[in-house]
């Protein structure tokens, strides 16, 4: 059974940044493309960001390029999303996901509000 546990989510002010961490398990972590995704309030599913399995290649939304960056740890299972120059519209539920099957986890909520 896939599971995933996204954690790091919180109150942040304009500017400020936030770590997010991913704990995955029930699958091959290593062999598999991992995702970011968000949904903020009324609106819709959005990627974030994308890594590949064994090769670290990274692609992200327009929005966050520049200010977010995705990473892996495969030895411990675990994927991160470094969040920098946080806008109030970045606010939103975060999920982390397996791509290719689009499982994912209860999300951890992130605020950017002053």
């Amino acid at each position: 059974e896939v599971q995933l546990q996204a954690s790091g989510g919180g109150l942040v002010q304009p500017g400020g940044s936030l770590r997010l961490s991913c704990a995955a398990s029930g699958f091959a972590f290593s062999n598999y493309d991992m995702s970011w995704l968000r949904q903020a309030p009324g609106k819709g599913l959005e990627r974030v960001a994308t890594i590949r399995g064994f090769n670290p290649v990274t692609s992200y939304a327009d929005s966050v390029k520049g200010r977010f960056t995705i990473s892996r740890d495969n030895a411990k299972r675990t994927l991160y999303l470094q969040m920098n120059n946080l806008k109030p519209e970045d606010t939103a539920v975060y999920y982390c996901a397996k791509t290719s099957s689009g499982d994912r986890g209860p999300g951890t909520q992130v605020t950017v509000s002053s």
